[in-house]
């Protein structure tokens, strides 16, 4: 659920943006760099509770590494940097074996982005290449079958920096 608090956070600036909550489980996702709202240090740290307050999004598409079409529920990633109030062209996304990918932050918004955790209406685990995983919805724009795009479908994900 987008609470008060989300949209409070979305619409904030730099200089006035309100401390994150911190969080209370296991922290699966860590964002820096040029962010308005942390709730660690200079960053902002986020467990299952905080992703799944934001509003849930779906998509059904084909992946490159799935047979057939595969159901992804999870976060627009142009939600979760408003929430912390992201000012930047691209951000870095990492994974749990160090993988890294620049994204341009454009394409959060072109292509409804989402951070998948779930898939087919199963969790995300770390064999299933979660608990978080970038999903481009690849079957609804042509230019998304362009391999530059497979290299940011990042699963594993548990940073993002923002530049």
């Amino acid at each position: 659920m987008f609470t008060p608090a989300l949209a409070a956070a979305s619409e904030a600036t730099p200089t006035t943006a309100p401390a994150l909550p911190a969080p209370s489980g296991q922290v699966l996702l860590q964002v820096s760099g040029r962010i308005a709202s942390t709730n660690v240090d200079d960053a902002a740290h986020f467990d299952r509770d905080m992703l799944a307050s934001l509003p849930p999004h779906r998509i059904e598409t084909h992946t490159t590494v799935t047979d057939g079409v595969q159901v992804f529920e999870g976060f627009r990633m142009a939600d979760l940097l408003s929430w912390v109030g992201a000012r930047g062209d691209t951000v870095r996304a990492s994974a749990l074996n160090e993988y890294r990918v620049d994204i341009p932050m454009s394409d959060f918004d072109e292509f409804d982005v989402i951070v998948a955790y779930r898939m087919n209406e199963q969790e995300l685990t770390v064999p299933d290449k979660g608990p978080l995983w970038i999903i481009y919805p690849r079957d609804d724009h042509e230019v998304l079958q362009d391999i530059r795009y497979d290299y940011r479908w990042v699963w594993h994900l548990n940073r993002l920096h923002v530049d």
